[in-house]
Order: structure tokens, then sequence, then C-alpha cells
């Protein structure tokens, strides 16, 4: 047999073996999606052999698994060689037996990541300047002006030639009246406050002579003085101390609102004080301050120090007009936290006539606060009696209490209490109070409870407590237990309601209750007093 066409023929059948053997059950080639990484084997052994023995030419074998098309078509050079998976040699011949190198292509195919980087950043791109062009158009603020930047700096810049009201925001006062400005015209004139008391008629009160129990002496004082001058037990076999020692009491803040040295401080601030001691800003040695006048209710001193020879007139903080300042309104707190002396603080106004409780525990009584300033700027222990200033420099606020539970709720006693109260306070004299309307009934709420208790089908109203004596509801035969509905015809559903009704009242004016005394529907008519001009301890019991 001719060998070429044994090499012919019997590479013919090895083929149509291999397809056959690679068909799967449907009788599809599987040859064009299964790939094999394994080691090339075209025939057994046996065939090998059979093959030696005949003294026959053994041409390369086709790879085990063809191909796959795209390696061929990568793999076929420039003049077109190797289509079909029958490339030839150099000469381009094509036969089923080539015997030319089989290279599988080694090259990856291209990633995406550079595509995906592009397309991000031109997505960036296309999205800033869509942002640019509807923030230049107001495209979403129609109703908006369009201005240039020329006229925006323009409108943010004040006149020099005056008018207008231009207003620069920012978060705190800048230009000529900033909170520097102010610090450096007021701060002379703040003046921190020590008080002393001998040891004697301070006994018991707590350490350091001051009763730190007192919530105003815990606000503005701190924890007091400890050390040996302290109210301590004396050692045994120690004598007492002599009854004229001078203890400290407390460090407070004041303000000199007259050239001539007359401080104004809180009446908490020297209560009690024995000998009161005057610090000025820039000064190591402290005056000695005589107490002209106070006033425990609305928590008011006068003090005054005297000039020493060659001294100049004293620096002053005058007095503002707290009715004209502003809810928002920048303020400045200057005072002695702590001891640390002319310490800085600033916030807003938060809100006016806020009104406050605070039991004193030295007197036994409760100071009432009306009218007060509320503020956020910072107000610490020592800060008390001192200047609360807006930003022309003139103290609109006396820093008197904090809030112990939160952060930020400071109150001031405004500029207009202390204007009226300073003149009587220079001479000693009670400073008047401002008249309370008042009719001396203890009353409270209906409940069903109790108006089942009292046998009562009405369920809404003010139930009479108690009476002061000879109050106007005493002179008017109001008794315990009558049961208010209303006044002058309108009903009242609870005691609050009746008495924030009856504080809208003027003093010496004339009301109708609407009483159900016994089932009966009865009026009873009450004239509105002054609570000043009664002694709210006393009731009709007696």
């Amino acid at each position: 047999m001719d060998e070429r066409n044994y090499k012919s023929n019997r590479q013919d059948e090895e083929k149509e073996t291999y397809q056959n053997e690679n068909r799967n059950p449907a009788g599809n080639d599987d040859s064009s999606y299964y790939y094999s990484y394994g080691p090339f084997q075209s025939v057994n052994q046996e065939d090998t052999a059979s093959r030696q023995e005949g003294n026959v030419e053994i041409t390369r074998p086709d790879p085990v698994k063809p191909v796959p098309v795209h390696y061929n078509n990568e793999t076929s050079d420039s003049t077109g060689r190797g289509s079909g998976g029958s490339g030839s040699g150099s000469t381009g011949q094509g036969s089923g037996n080539n015997q030319g190198n089989w290279n599988y292509n080694s090259r990856k195919p291209r990633s995406s990541v550079r595509s995906l980087l592009f397309s991000f950043i031109a997505g960036m791109l296309v999205i800033t300047l869509l942002m640019y062009a509807a923030d230049r158009t107001n495209l979403f603020t129609p109703e908006a002006a369009l201005v240039n930047n020329n006229e925006t700096a323009a409108e943010a810049t004040p006149s020099n030639t005056g008018g207008g009201n231009n207003v620069t925001a920012s978060l705190l006062p800048t230009g000529k009246e900033d909170v520097s400005s102010v610090v450096k015209q007021a701060s002379p004139a703040v003046v921190k406050i020590d008080t002393l008391a001998k040891q004697s008629s301070r006994s018991g009160i707590g350490q350091g002579g001051a009763n730190t129990s007192d919530p105003l002496y815990q606000y503005f004082f701190g924890g007091g003085f400890g050390g040996p001058s302290g109210n301590q037990e004396p050692e045994q076999g120690q004598q007492p101390q002599a009854s004229n020692q001078l203890v400290p009491m407390g460090i407070g803040s004041g303000f000199i609102f007259d050239k001539e040295g007359y401080i104004l401080t809180n009446q908490h601030v020297v209560q009690g004080a024995d000998v009161i001691q005057v610090t000025l800003e820039n000064h190591s040695k402290p005056y000695e301050a005589k107490l002209l006048g106070s006033s425990f209710d609305l928590d008011l001193a006068v003090l005054k120090i005297e000039k020493n020879s060659g001294d100049k007139d004293f620096p002053v903080a005058p007095l503002g007009d707290s009715n004209n300042t502003q809810v928002g309104e920048w303020l400045v707190a200057i005072g002695n936290p702590e001891g640390f002396e002319h310490t800085v603080t600033a916030g807003v106004l938060s809100a006016k006539e806020r009104t406050i409780s605070i039991p004193d525990q030295e007197t036994r009584k409760t100071r009432e606060y009306s009218h007060l300033l509320q503020t956020d700027a910072s107000i610490n222990p020592g800060n008390s009696g001192g200047p609360l200033l807006n930003l022309n420099g003139e103290v609109i606020g006396m820093n008197v209490a904090v809030s112990a539970d939160a952060q930020g709720i400071g109150f001031a006693i405004p500029s207009s209490v202390m204007t009226e109260a300073v003149k009587y306070l220079k001479e000693n004299k009670d400073v008047p109070k401002e008249p309370v309307p008042f009719i001396g009934a203890s009353l409270m709420n209906l409940t069903p409870e109790v108006a089942k208790q009292m046998g009562t089908d009405v369920t809404e109203g003010s139930v009479v407590a108690s009476t002061v004596y000879q109050s106007p509801a005493y002179m008017a035969d109001l008794r315990p237990y009558d049961i208010i509905t209303g006044a002058n015809g309108t009903p009242y559903a609870t005691s609050q309601d009746l008495i924030d009704f009856i504080k809208k009242q003027k003093v010496g004016g004339e009301i109708t209750l609407n009483v159900l005394r016994d089932g009966k529907k009865i009026d009873v008519k009450v004239k509105i007093g002054n609570k000043n001009d009664f002694n709210t301890a006393q009731t009709g019991q007696q």
C-alpha cells in the first residue's frame, strides 16, 4: 500500500473515531464548548505498537481537543495561513495533517476596569456641569433673583455713606461692635467681690462659714472654702476659735455703674457678710466696700467704695434698656467663675419675661424672680452679680441663676428692674414692690373624685381650701368648700385658669365669682387686692 494513502486513511479513521467518541447523547459535537487542558493523547499503545511492526512512518497526531475557533483565527498570520484549523507552513499550503506549531494565544482579553474608570469620570463631569448650570440659572429656585458675584459682594459689605440695613451673617459678631471691643470697654468696670464673716456669726452654717446647701451658693460659689478656717469640729482639748476671727464665705461678681464708686451686685452674694472686699481689674489690693442697701425679693444690692488719694474716677459700665433688646441678639457675660477673674463668655438672648423660684435655706424664704432674661451665655459659680452686656457695651442684665438640670440656660435680672430699684437702694430705702393681683384664697382643682365626695354633679371648677385673714376673699365671705365655677360669667375649668384670670386684673378692681355652695348657685363680688399687703402665712382658720 502506498505509504501516503495509508497515512491518509489512517488519519481519517482516527478522526472519525475521535468525533464519534466526543458526540453527546443528542448527537451534537461537544468540541464547540468543551476544552481540555490535560495531557494530549491521540492513540492507545496497541495501535502504536502495530504501526511500529509494519515499519510505518508515524506523523504528528492531531490534538486530543480541537483548537478553539477564536484561537485559530488569532494565530493565523497576515498571509491568511491556518484557516479552518488546517494551517500550513511557510509555503501557505494547508492539509489535514498540519505539522506546524500549535500555539495557543496567551494574550488575555482586555480588562474593563479602564473603561469603567473613564465612564465614571465622564459621568461626574456631566453631573458637575449640570449642577453648576442649575445653580447659575436658579433652576430650582425660580423666585430668587439672579445676581452676579459683584452684586453679592456689594450687598454683603456695609456702605460707608450710611443708610441701609445690610446684615453680614456670621457665627459671632465682627466689626466695630464685636465681643472684643465690648470686653475692652466694659471689663475694667467689672469687679470681684470677696465676702467674709465672723466665725461666731456664721457657726453651724457650713464649710468655710458659707451655707453650702443653699442652691444659690452652689450655683455661684461652688463647694466653698475648706481648710483650717472652715467649720470644723475642734479637736479634743482645743479651745474654740476667737469670735472675731473672719472666715471667707465666697466669691461673686459686680460692676461699677457710677464713677463715684457705686457697685451693683446680687443680694445673695453679700448676704450675712461682715466684711466685703472689692477688687478691680489689674489691681492687687482690694477696696473695702460698704453695703448701702439691698432687696431680698429683687436680689439686688448696692455697694460703695471710696477712692484713694490721687485715684482717678472709677471706670463705669452704663445701664442700658433691656426693653429694647431682641431675642436672638448677641450678649456678653463677664464675671469671676470659680475665682477665675474676668472670664468672658458670649451667647444670645434666648427669651424674655421668664419666672423662676429659688428657696433660700438660710432665711427659710423663697425668692420669686420675674421678668428675667434667658441667655445661653455660659454662667458658672462666681458669675453671680456680673453684668450681661449688649454689643454697645451697655448692661442690660445682671447674671443671677442657671438651670442645674441643663446646659445653656442662664438667667439675668433685666436692667429695667435695676434702674427702678437703684435709686432706693443707694439711700438704703425699701424698694416699692410691684403690685401683685390677689384675692387671698387657696384653691384646688375639682376632680370627679372630689366631686363625688362632696356630693355634687359638677366636675369642673376650683374648690376653696382656705382664705387669708382679712384678705379680699375673707372680706367677701368666700368660704372653704365653695366651688368656683367661673368669674364674670366665664367658666374656668381648673384653678390655674382662674388664677391666670385674676393675675390679669388691676389692683383695686372688682370681679364677680360664680360660686356653687351647698348645691345652690350664688355670685360673690370680690375686690382685687395687692398680695404684698398681706401675710399669706395667716389663714382664715385664725
